[in-house]
């Protein structure tokens, strides 16, 4: 399967997403990317475009990215849930539930290296945890063989705009580090990615 076949099949909502918007916010980027960035749902800007991380917190993801040179059309960007909840709530147990058929088969067909998860919500279910996102960033922790990277959401970053040592931005900036410098030393993919269905549940 391709990721325009895998595209084309998401379209059709199953019905544990029948509150969430109409327009399939899918992902973008490089099929086959090394690194790949989850988050947790489009918002009103990505379900009107059809395409994830475009208003002011993907653009300060843009920015973010470019910050260590890493250019957005190397990377492979999209969401846990792929239609927009209303009132942009955050996405509920089912929901994840039911979207995660599309997120593994996403995963197995660009097999990224390292997944970089943006937020509570992924970061929580990539690492069977319910610890926030200040505690697991910027540390790496393991998924199905593949390194899992977590990052503040830039909607956060742009609730917290200081800059100052100890800041939410200064601490990204480190991470941003941290996941460029990974990504420069990362060797050829080898192997077809093998990814255990029955290993994790939603905690929520």
């Amino acid at each position: 399967m391709t990721l325009a076949d895998l595209e084309r099949a998401a379209a059709s909502k199953p019905e544990g997403l029948h509150e969430l918007s109409d327009s399939l916010v899918f992902g973008e980027g490089d099929p086959d990317a090394d690194l790949m960035i989850v988050g947790e749902a489009p918002g009103e800007d990505e379900d009107l475009s059809g395409r994830p991380f475009v208003g002011r917190a993907g653009q300060l993801l843009d920015r973010i990215l470019a910050s260590v040179e890493i250019d957005r059309a190397d990377v492979y960007i999209t969401n846990m849930v792929k239609f927009r909840p209303p009132g942009n709530r955050a996405p509920k147990p089912d929901e994840i539930s039911a979207s995660l058929p599309v997120l593994r088969e996403q995963i197995l067909i660009v097999r990224p290296q390292i997944i970089a998860t943006l937020g509570n919500t992924p970061t929580q279910w990539f690492l069977g945890t319910k610890e926030g996102i200040t505690r697991t960033r910027g540390r790496w922790h393991a998924w199905q063989g593949l390194r899992v990277f977590p990052l503040y959401h830039p909607a956060y970053l742009l609730r917290n705009p200081g800059r100052e040592r100890g800041s939410p931005k200064w601490d990204t900036w480190q991470d941003m580090l941290t996941l460029k410098a990974a990504l420069v030393a990362l060797g050829a993919k080898t192997g077809p990615l093998v990814i255990d269905t029955a290993e994790q549940t939603v905690l929520f």
